[in-house]
This record gives C-alpha cells, sequence and structure tokens, in this order.
C-alpha cells in the first residue's frame, strides 16, 4: 500500500496502539533494555506533528544532507519539539548484519538530555518484499504498520555537532538527510508546505475520542525556484564577467538570530544556478569519471 499524507495519523494511532498493548508483539517479544526507548517512542508519537516529504524532496535532502559536515538538533532547530516524518520512498537503509532494511519514517522527541531519534519501515514494505523473496506472506495483524528498526540519542547543543560522530546505529546519511530537510523547511522560497488533514474513517475514530482531527505537513519542492539572492557576489569582485557558467547546489552559511546570546551560523541551500551576466555565452562543461587499476 503506498503511504499517502492522509494515511499517516491512522498509521500513527495503529502503531500506538502496538505500542501501549504489553501483549503486542511489539512488546512481549522484545527485551527489557529497549523498554525506555519504546515508552519514549509512545511519548513522542502521542505528541508528534506528522509530515510528508516528497520524492523529490527526499532526494534533494539526501543529496544535500551529503554535503553537511556538522548538525544541531536542539528545538529551536526543529520543525517541532516531536515530529514523525514519513518520507515518500524511502531514504537510504539500516545495515542488519548484510541485510538492507529500509528507512521509511523518523520520528523524534526530547530524551534524558539529548534527541532520541526512531528510525522506522513501514509494513506494508515489508510484506512487499517478504513477497518478493519468498512465498511467505507477512501476519500483518500482529505487526504494527510503522516498525521501529533502531534508535540512538543524538546530543542537543547550540553549536553544531559533527555527523561523523553519530551513533553507529544510525546510518550517519539518514541522519544528514534528516538535518538537511530540517533546513530546507526553513526555505520558502525553496519549500512548498501545505496541509492535508486526516482520512474521513480516521477523523470519525478522533471525533468519538473528543479529538480534533489531525493534519499533515505537506513538504515538497517548488515548482520554480527562484532565489532572494541568487548571485549576491555579483559586481563586488570589481571584475567582468563576458560568460554565465553554472554553480553547483551547496551551502551557504548565514547568521543565527535565534541564538541571541552568541553569533550563530545557520546554512542554508543554494541551489544549482547560472552565475554571470544576463545574456552572455553559457560556458558548459562535461565531467568524466576516470577509473584506473
Amino acid at each position: 500500500m503506498t503511504v499517502r499524507p492522509s494515511h499517516l495519523p491512522r498509521l500513527r494511532r495503529q502503531t500506538l496502539r502496538f505500542l501501549s498493548d504489553p501483549e503486542s508483539s511489539l512488546r512481549a517479544k522484545t527485551n527489557h533494555g529497549t523498554a525506555p526507548g519504546l515508552d519514549a517512542l509512545a511519548s513522542h508519537l502521542e505528541a508528534a506533528d506528522l509530515f510528508w516529504v516528497g520524492q523529490d524532496m527526499s532526494a534533494l535532502a539526501m543529496h544535500s544532507g551529503g554535503q553537511l559536515a556538522a548538525a544541531r538538533w536542539a528545538t529551536a532547530d526543529r520543525p517541532s519539539p516531536c515530529g514523525l516524518l514519513y518520507w515518500d520512498e524511502g531514504v537510504g537503509h539500516v545495515d542488519a548484519q548484510g541485510v538492507q532494511i529500509p528507512v521509511e519514517a523518523c520520528v523524534w522527541g526530547p530524551y534524558e538530555d539529548g534527541l532520541l531519534l526512531w528510525l522506522l519501515m513501514s509494513r506494508s514494505r515489508l510484506a512487499a518484499e517478504v513477497a518478493r523473496i519468498s512465498r511467505y506472506e507477512v501476519a500483518e495483524d500482529a505487526i504494527p504498520p510503522l516498525i521501529p528498526i533502531c534508535a540512538a540519542t543524538l546530543p542537543v547543543t547550540t553549536e553544531p555537532a559533527s555527523l561523523s560522530e553519530v551513533d553507529p546505529q544510525l546510518p550517519q546519511p539518514v541522519v544528514a538527510a534528516l538535518a538537511a530537510a530540517w533546513l530546507l523547511m526553513q526555505q520558502p522560497q525553496l519549500v512548498d508546505r501545505t496541509q492535508e488533514r486526516a482520512d474521513k474513517p480516521t477523523a470519525r475514530a478522533y471525533a468519538r475520542d473528543g479529538l480534533p482531527a489531525p493534519e499533515v505537513s505537506i513538504v515538497d519542492l517548488r515548482r520554480q525556484y527562484t532565489p532572494h539572492d541568487q548571485d549576491p557576489d555579483a559586481g563586488t569582485d570589481q571584475r567582468t564577467y563576458r560568460n554565465r557558467w553554472v554553480v553547483s547546489g551547496h551551502w551557504r552559511t548565514y547568521k543565527d538570530d535565534r541564538y541571541s546570546a552568541d553569533v550563530r551560523a545557520q546554512p542554508q541551500w543554494i541551489p544549482s544556478h547560472n552565475k554571470g551576466p544576463a545574456g552572455a555565452p553559457l560556458l558548459l562543461t562535461e565531467k568524466v569519471n576516470v577509473w584506473r587499476r
């Protein structure tokens, strides 16, 4: 089943049932050491704002995350204190003794002195993978719709923490993609954020409990990006350019006024764009990768 934005509230609600039932497969078949983490996951899911990230945005988060050396995980840096973010078509894998487990969702929230990050996959993806490689079927009634894969705590500091020092239980590319997505969400000239309500059965279930129907924030790239500051250095170096050229996408650091005690740096993604005088010829170069033994 393809997970759409309107499905997320129902999947969250059903997953919480497994987490709150001590006899469920999620609770009864896990060791006592994971109990505190699962308790925190339940609390964070209960309070989470819901985000659904489109394929183009996911791809950009993975690409731009690969250029991030460090990230901050403080409350001011998150789109919400607790969140559930679903990546359309997934965002990387967790290596479990040679088996690549796809990551499709992230859940975060405060935990002790840091930020607890859970990585999850969907039950529908698991069922599809099992059906693809074997003749067996997944007993879906015994499995939560969002399956916890692994978790670790990230440091909450005012200075960016190196991504190379992320807990090895978490794949660094996935963590970097999440950090990049949080930064990209703060760029309205680059990202569209719209709201979608829960599907009707879920909305009715919430109404029976006296709760308003939750909404899901859909995060995707704008169809046409017009940067506010496409070429900030044009004309400042006293040079005269006779051609235009392509500048690859990159992060640029800006002052972050949310940290008023000191001057802090906030990366902002600058997409690939043309630089140089309007109307000038465009210089095109081709990159060739050479592999020599």
